[in-house]
């Protein structure tokens, strides 16, 4: 049998392989890393935020505040979408810094499809739940706290996802900066079984709450109605639109 030459295709295959021990295995993909001090992380733009989330007898709704600002102390975006689709029955808010934020409904939105197109089948909510907390714990996020709504078969899902990764399912939360005022709302106005419309109004009230004293939040609300057949949101400068 003929012996392999040095410097030959195959000495220089073995000599790439030498350092993986099995070159037969998938590669596994790693998640982006950054360098930002939290210096940085003071000076980037942030949503401070009211974002709200009321499981119904319909569905889901969900209520955002539309304001961005600038270390805490600057208005820099007044027409924020802080809530997006993230699959066919489900949405996601925006709570932390935008850049991170947007980072992570863009990677949760790819698994999903990426999900449905090997399955050919869709994630239900639990396992899209689970995923971004997933994601959260061991992703360049920054300090994200989103809400998580969605219908799938097994009914409606409210989920708060924290920065650590945690994933509570409750009937309604809130976070954000303006959250204690909100929360003061919805633990009295809150009622089992509301529909999607008497949701949307005791949702609307609450980040109105919080926009009159939380100076993260304002400039009108983004409501997201959640159903089987899909997810709707529109944007109110005026909450009298609403209310």
């Amino acid at each position: 049998m003929r012996t392999p030459t040095h410097d030959s295709d195959f000495s220089r295959t073995v000599d790439k392989l030498a350092d993986d021990p099995n070159p037969y295995e998938p590669e596994v993909g790693s998640m982006p890393q950054n360098d930002l001090t939290q210096a940085d992380l003071d000076n980037v733009n942030k949503t401070g935020t009211t974002t709200i989330g009321i499981s119904t007898a319909d569905g889901v709704v969900i209520a955002t505040d539309m304001r961005a600002s600038l270390g805490g102390r600057f208005v820099s975006n007044k027409n924020v979408q802080k809530v997006e689709q993230i699959h066919p029955t489900a949405a996601l808010t925006l709570v932390g810094s935008v850049g991170g934020a947007q980072s992570f409904i863009s990677t949760l939105r790819a698994e999903v499809n990426l999900y449905e197109a090997r399955r050919g089948e869709g994630m239900s909510i639990d396992a899209l739940a689970t995923l971004a907390g997933n994601f959260a714990r061991g992703g360049p996020f920054f300090a994200i706290h989103p809400i998580l709504g969605g219908v799938d078969d097994e009914g409606s899902h409210v989920y708060s996802i924290d920065p650590a990764g945690g994933v509570m399912e409750d009937d309604y939360t809130v976070t954000g900066s303006g959250m204690q005022l909100a929360y003061g709302h919805l633990e009295q106005a809150y009622e089992p079984d509301m529909s999607n419309e008497e949701a949307k109004t005791v949702a609307a009230r609450g980040i109105k709450s919080a926009v009159e004293r939380d100076t993260g939040s304002g400039n009108g609300v983004f409501l997201a109605e959640i159903t089987d057949e899909g997810v709707d949101i529109h944007g109110h400068h005026d909450f009298d639109e609403v209310l």
